[in-house]
Formats: structure tokens, C-alpha cells, sequence
């Protein structure tokens, strides 16, 4: 049996040969269609809204951008590895202190489905490209047959034989390759490749946007609970002072239209309590939900007035974006397909070669079945060239590259989406800071204008009418002032968020 094989190796030590003739020729070949660079964008050498020092500091750092660089994704035929690290991975810990905050963060990391789904494409795209890269090498199949008939002899014509056998078996194997010479098999590998980074740049893009509504909700949450501390604390005032006006009522001081003035408070600011009381139970079950968990109460942390927020941020320079950016980074990967699947288009013109080859052992007698007498092979190598197919080729040509001016733009409009986020929430966050202040003045005076408001009035040097209306001026302020600390802590996570995930 060693002898056989011996020879049946020799026997197909052509079809060797001629794979090897074959890769020879593959690895010539070229890679039709451009090499991916990074086009040129023209970026401001500071964000608007940035403070005085960050301005300064950005300050004779030009911007170079890199126009012959290609991306980790345009590597010829390197194997896939994972997205760069996102700095958002990291980061958040440092831009958002609250521990209560951090274990939600955590949570929602775990077990948001979003979040669930984006990694299960990320698997998906990455069989895809095993299942792309495979066609650039040859399909190598094996196999045995068996046959065996049994005839009657009637049948054969002897009469003196009831049955007659007969046998046939083989051990066959077999070659198909289609050789890539210009580069049309690698060229869908590396759009493929691509594909699959921008799938990892979505899947960082959803951790990014998670970790920003958690964050958006909690500070929503702690919000609603500082207005429900601030209505009941301002029932309870009002209780006491309608209590006084009863009495003062009822000595003759006062008339019953004061009365019910006060009771029109008092009442206004105890419905305004199950009203918050909804909104919170529907805000702590929209944040369960990101949290991948059943609705129910959420831990609470830093009140929203006390939540601790950097002075000064970081930003960096624009051309941080390029690179940091989840959303930026998917535009280009995206963009780097686009230009691989032109070389596909453009390889579509020229010949295609392939070699079929096909080897093994027959014989009709069982125990000659392994006989190298018995063995057999061919090759066949076949060369087609497009003559005419209706423009076909032509047209999926012009298509490639009207989808690569397509997401060449998309390219640069999501930087320029991504410098404007940045702006805004720079904008957003300095001037919330200002607004802040402001309000804590207003609502010192107001605090202060119903205090004295409430000496006249029991001194009888004035009427209810100013107590309500400085008492309702200072509910508003109060409000308004919550509404502003809500808005610097969302300035902060927006600022996060189109950053790229931190500084």
C-alpha cells in the first residue's frame, strides 16, 4: 500500500507543479483600482468656543493633514485585527465621578441590548470576511466511490449463471482555483476588511451613545428629584403661611381673599407633586431599560447642583477628530471600501484565469483498487475574457465610483457634523457655567426680596398680594436655576460625547 501511494504521489506531482506555477502567477499580479489615502480636509487650527488658554495652547500647531497615509484598514493583505482603541473606552471613568453614575455605566456596558447587537454584527462581518478572503485561494476536494450491480444471467444471456456482479470503485481528488492575478479576489478581501472596521467604529459608536443617555438620564433623574425636593420644601413653607393667614383671618387682621390666595399656593405646589413623582418612575424605568433590566427604582448619587464638573477641558486640536471620533472613523472605513470595490469594478475588464485539476484511483476489481497502474489525473487551466455584455461592466464600473464620491462626501460632512458638536457643546458648557452663576444670584434675591416681604406683611406694612408674588418669583428661580444645573451637567456629557469620548 506505501508503494501505491508512493506512486499515486508521484503520478500527481503535476498538479503540484502546476498550483505552484499557479500561486506564482497570482502573487505577479497586480491590484487593479487605486491605493486608499486619506483625502485632504481642510480643518481649523482651534474649536470655536474654546477657552482663552486651550486657544493659546493650540496656538503655531499646524495642521498637517495627512493625505498619503492610509488607514489600518488599507494594509494590502494584512490580517484583520480590531478597531484602534477607542478613547471613550477608557476616558469616561475620568469625565464622569459620580460612583452611583459609574456602576450604572458599567451595567448598561453589560447588558444593554443595543449593545449586545452591535457586537454580534461585529462576529458577523468577521465570517464574512473569512468567507471573502477564501476565495483568493484554491477549493481542494476529496472523495471515494462504490458501485456495485448485480445481473441476472438470464439477463447476460447464460443461462447457467443465476447472477452476475459487478464492481467499480475510485479515490478521486480534486483542484479548482481561480488565480487573482488582478487583484480582484484581494480587492474584495480588503473592501471586506474595511467593512468590517467600520462595523467595529459602529460598535464603538454605540458605546459612546449608551454611555451618553445613561449619563443624559441620570442627570434628568437627579433633576426631577431636586424639583421634588424644592415643591415640597416649598409646600411646607406655604402650609405655614397659609396657617398664619388663617389665624391673622381670624382675629380680623386679614381678609378671607387672603386666605385664599394663600390656599391657591399651597394647592399649586402640592399638585405639582405627583406630577414629579410620574416623571421620575418613568425616567427611573427609561434608564433601567438602557440598563438591559426590568423597570424598577435606580440608586441615587451626587445631587445634580453638587455633581463635580472640570473647569478646564482639554480639547485638543481639530485634527484629533480624525482619529478619535467613533462616527469619523466609520465614515472613513466606509470610504476605504468604496475605493477597494472600484479595483473590483476595474478588474472586472481584464481576463480571468482558473486551473482545474483533478486526480485519483479507479478500478472495477476491489483489490486492484490501490494499484498505480490504476491511477489517473488531468489539468485543465482556462482564460475568459469579457467580449460584450451590454455595458455591464462598464456601468457597475461607474457606479463604484460614483458610491465612492458619495461617501467621500459623507466623509467630510460627518467632520463637519463632528466640529460643530464640538463647538456647541463648547459654547454650551462655558456659557452654562455663566448662567449658573447668575441664577444663584437670582435666587439669593429672590430668597431674600420674600423674606422681607413676609416681615411687612406681619407687620401689617404691607398686603398678601407682595408675599405671593415674591414667594412665586422665587419658586420660578428656583426652578429656573434647576433647569440650569441640568443643563451645564448635559452640556458636559455632549461635550464628552463629540469629543469623541473624553479628552
Amino acid at each position: 500500500m506505501n508503494r501505491s501511494l508512493h506512486v499515486l504521489c508521484d503520478a500527481n506531482r503535476s498538479l503540484a507543479l502546476l498550483l505552484a506555477a499557479g500561486l506564482g502567477l497570482s502573487l505577479a499580479g497586480c491590484n487593479a483600482g487605486p491605493n486608499y489615502k486619506r483625502p485632504v480636509v481642510n480643518l481649523p487650527s482651534s474649536y470655536r468656543g474654546a477657552m482663552a488658554p486651550e486657544i493659546a495652547s493650540s496656538v503655531g500647531t499646524a495642521n498637517k493633514p495627512d493625505a498619503a497615509k492610509p488607514t489600518a484598514a488599507a494594509a494590502d493583505n494584512a490580517d484583520p485585527k480590531p478597531a484602534t482603541t477607542w478613547l471613550g473606552a477608557q476616558s469616561w471613568q475620568t469625565v464622569f465621578t459620580d460612583p452611583v453614575l459609574q456602576q450604572l455605566i458599567r451595567r448598561a456596558l453589560q447588558n444593554n441590548y443595543d449593545v449586545k447587537i452591535a457586537a454580534d454584527r461585529v462576529l458577523e462581518e468577521q465570517a464574512r470576511l473569512g468567507m471573502t478572503k477564501s476565495a483568493e485561494y484554491p477549493s481542494v476536494d476529496a472523495g471515494a466511490s462504490y458501485v456495485a450491480l448485480g445481473l441476472p444471467g438470464g439477463l447476460l444471456g447464460n443461462s447457467k449463471s443465476s447472477q452476475s456482479t459487478y464492481f467499480f470503485g475510485g479515490l478521486t481528488g480534486s483542484v479548482a482555483w481561480n488565480l487573482d492575478f488582478w487583484g480582484y479576489y484581494r480587492r474584495q478581501t480588503e473592501a471586506q476588511r474595511a467593512y468590517l472596521r467600520a462595523t467595529e467604529w459602529a460598535q464603538q459608536t454605540t458605546y459612546s451613545t449608551l454611555i451618553e443617555d445613561v449619563a443624559t438620564d441620570y442627570d434628568q433623574l437627579r433633576s426631577l428629584d431636586a424639583q421634588l425636593d424644592l415643591t415640597r420644601k416649598t409646600f411646607r413653607a406655604r402650609q405655614q403661611s397659609l396657617a398664619l393667614t388663617q389665624t391673622l383671618e381670624r382675629g380680623g387682621a386679614e381678609s378671607l381673599a387672603d386666605v385664599r390666595q394663600a390656599e391657591e399656593l399651597c394647592y399649586a405646589a402640592q399638585a405639582q407633586i405627583p406630577a414629579l413623582q410620574s416623571q421620575i418612575a418613568s425616567q427611573e424605568n427609561d434608564l433601567r431599560l438602557l440598563l438591559g433590566e426590568a423597570p424598577g427604582p435606580i440608586d441615587r448619587g451626587y445631587p445634580v447642583a453638587d455633581a463635580p464638573h472640570p473647569v478646564d477641558v482639554p480639547v485638543g486640536l481639530p485634527s484629533d477628530l480624525l482619529e478619535r471620533r467613533p462616527d469619523v472613523r466609520r465614515a472613513e472605513e466606509l470610504l476605504v471600501q468604496a475605493n477597494a470595490n472600484i479595483g473590483v469594478a476595474r478588474a472586472a475588464y481584464f481576463p480571468q484565469l482558473s486551473i482545474t485539476a483533478e486526480g485519483g484511483l479507479g478500478s472495477s476489481q476491489f483489490d486492484e483498487l490501490l494499484n498505480p497502474a490504476n491511477g489517473y489525473y488531468y489539468a485543465v487551466g482556462g482564460l475568459t475574457q469579457p467580449i460584450f455584455n451590454a455595458g455591464k461592466i462598464r456601468d457597475n464600473y461607474h457606479l463604484a465610483l460614483s458610491a465612492h464620491k458619495e461617501l467621500l462626501d459623507t466623509y467630510q460632512q460627518t467632520i463637519a457634523e463632528a466640529l460643530r458638536d464640538v463647538s456647541n457643546a463648547l459654547v454650551a458648557y462655558h456659557r452654562s457655567r455663566e448662567y449658573r452663576d447668575l441664577e444663584e444670584k437670582q435666587v439669593a434675591a429672590a430668597a431674600d426680596a420674600l423674606r422681607l416681604a413676609r416681615i411687612r406683611y406681619q407687620g401689617g406694612a404691607t398686603s398678601y398680594l407682595e408675599v405671593l408674588t415674591t414667594d412665586t418669583n422665587l419658586y420660578n428661580a428656583e426652578l429656573t436655576l434647576n433647569a440650569v444645573e441640568r443643563q451645564e451637567a448635559l452640556a458636559l456629557v455632549q461635550l464628552y460625547n463629540a469629543l469623541g469620548g473624553g479628552w
